[in-house]
């Protein structure tokens, strides 16, 4: 093949692969709240054999994923040919042909479906949720993106789900603490609670809000600053659950939580905010480094115990006896 040939054929698949948003899949990272808690609760499972079905996780995990993107692009193309900055995406642009995008959403669908089946049930499960949840945000009559607060809601419900795709990934016997699923779908609702805030505060104009997000027509930067309140302190709640009643350690890494999520509602708020597009926000070298470092201690704390914690608190330490730390700091208790 020529030249000329070669780049006219990646012209025209090129636009395909945009809206798959493959650049995206690095929020598959999600899933790794899952992982920990999996080999939080079966310390066996740190074995080299242990990356085989995580690879294939999260190959799984982005496929669907993808599929719901395409949908995403195809549905939205007409509302985002208003937006701004959208009306450059290759469905409004006319970049993409309505027909082949249907056939990619669905042939991406069914491949992340049906690998994610080789590794469980369970697994497998959980992928139809997650692209089941691509529908209940996007096709209409329910189409739940144009419904106030709803939106923030149903989209962040991805979060626990890809939490449940970590843990089934390695365990599928049982199912994760329903206390940290919950502070994950709500601390997933905080994050994307500030990309609309950043996105309303971008467009500027109110009307032109309503008109590119049915929602927009709803919201004001007050009541966008407020549901970003009532999700944190939600999150909050249900993390504390988890750590009173699993792991008291965690304590130590609630003002880390509270410092990241005051970072990130920083850079919401900032002019021409880094939030709507994910690779400029990975391109904000300090929010990344303090991102890893949170990370980094709270997997630490995860397999940790600090017995002196538990005098302090008056709490018994829980699971002493199913889960072994990897190290203990002070004196043994048992």
């Amino acid at each position: 093949m020529n030249p000329t040939a070669l780049a006219d054929l990646r012209s025209r698949v090129w636009p395909y692969v945009q809206i798959a948003r493959v650049d995206h899949w690095p929020k598959n990272a999600f899933m790794a709240m899952g992982v920990v808690l999996a080999l939080f609760y079966r310390p066996d499972l740190y074995a080299w054999p242990t990356l085989a079905p995580l690879s294939v996780a999260v190959l799984a995990a982005g496929l669907v994923a993808s599929s719901n993107y395409v949908l995403n692009e195809l549905l939205d193309g007409p509302r985002d040919a208003l937006h701004p900055i959208k009306r450059h995406r290759p469905v409004p642009s006319g970049r993409v042909r309505l027909a082949i995008g249907y056939i990619e959403w669905i042939a991406l669908g069914a491949a992340g479906i049906g690998l994610s089946f080789t590794l469980n049930r369970q697994f497998g499960l959980s992928a139809i949720a997650l692209w089941t949840m691509g529908l209940v945000y996007n096709v209409p009559p329910v189409r739940t993106k144009e419904w106030a607060y709803l939106d923030v809601l149903t989209e962040s419900v991805n979060s626990p789900i890809r939490l449940l795709l970590g843990w089934f990934a390695l365990v599928s016997d049982r199912i994760p603490p329903l206390s940290v699923t919950l502070a994950y779908w709500m601390a997933g609702a905080f994050f994307m609670g500030a990309k609309r805030l950043a996105e309303y505060r971008q467009i500027g104009d109110p009307q032109v809000a309503a008109a590119c997000r049915s929602s927009f027509g709803h919201y004001s930067e007050e009541h966008l600053i407020l549901s970003l309140l009532c999700h944190s302190n939600a999150a909050g709640l249900f993390l504390g659950v988890f750590i009173v009643h699993y792991h008291l350690e965690l304590i130590l890494f609630a003002p880390v939580a509270a410092a990241l999520a005051a970072y990130y509602f920083k850079l919401a708020v900032q002019p021409d905010s880094p939030m709507q597009d994910s690779g400029r926000l990975f391109t904000e070298r300090r929010f990344l480094i303090y991102t890893v470092l949170g990370a980094s201690v709270f997997i630490v704390l995860m397999f940790v115990r600090i017995p002196v914690l538990y005098t302090l608190f008056g709490i018994e330490p829980a699971l002493t006896d199913q889960v072994d730390p990897l190290w203990i700091i002070g004196p043994r208790q048992r």
